[in-house]
């Protein structure tokens, strides 16, 4: 029996939030190549909001361009990952205003049933399937690490004054290292892209009853946005939602 072809669609919806003046989120996808990007910038001044912006733009852009090199869809990605945080350090280096700036990272790459999942930093990517909400990445954050290594807890790492130290940025470095996770898409299958502005304020439970199945995708979007706005929109927030359909 003939293999059901899976097919995506996408929305995506960002906010400054409640406390910030800016919004240093990022985002962007293009369905047609099957890439998705979410980037939370960081820096003084403008700096977070343009390293988030050149991030964005030079991964959908080198993607793009090499999607049909025939070369493996994840290597590509890299590939383009390394590009982007080539522009943003090397822009940093040219401008001493910018020195520092740097980004978090978070994409999708989809292809038919094969889908990869890549992330430096603390914005993350989730999967609801049959209902049930799964965190795919882990955060490259000081207290998270803590928690993997059992030296914290998860309660401790919630008001830990520590909790926004990123261990892992893209552009900060002359080269970083994302990690890679792969997995086979069902039909059904939602993959949700965000910046911590949504998970610092919504548990993962929250965030499962809010992804309710016979919304659009833009109406999930947004009812996300607003409870992390009710529930305090201490930082800017932003998430894209990918959905795989027979």
């Amino acid at each position: 029996m003939a293999t059901a072809v899976i097919r995506y669609t996408a929305a995506a919806l960002t906010d400054r939030g409640r406390k910030r003046p800016t919004n240093e989120d990022a985002f962007g996808f293009s369905v047609e190549h099957g890439i998705y990007v979410v980037c939370d910038g960081m820096g003084g001044a403008a700096a977070g909001e343009i390293a988030s912006s050149i991030a964005v733009d030079e991964i959908l852009h080198q993607f793009s361009a090499r999607r049909d090199s025939g070369e493996p869809l994840p290597k590509v990605a890299l590939e383009a990952i390394d590009g982007a945080n080539e522009a943003i350090f090397t822009r940093a280096q040219r401008n001493q205003r910018l020195n520092g700036m740097g980004t978090t990272l978070v994409a999708l790459v989809a292809e038919e049933r094969h889908a990869w999942v890549l992330n430096v930093g603390d914005s993350r990517a989730y999967r609801l399937r049959e209902g049930r909400l799964q965190q795919v990445t882990l955060d490259h954050s000081l207290v998270e690490e803590q928690v993997r290594m059992g030296r914290m807890s998860h309660a401790e790492a919630l008001r830990s004054p520590l909790r926004n130290v990123i261990t892992r940025a893209l552009g900060t470095q002359s080269s970083v290292t994302p990690d890679c996770f792969e997995m086979e898409t069902e039909p059904g299958d939602v993959f949700m892209l965000c910046s911590d502005g949504l998970t610092r304020e919504l548990t993962d439970r929250t965030i499962e009853a809010l992804l309710k199945p016979n919304e659009a995708l833009e109406s999930r979007c947004a009812v996300l946005i607003d409870a992390a706005k009710k529930a305090g929109g201490h930082d800017n927030i932003t998430c894209i939602l990918v959905q795989a359909a027979a």
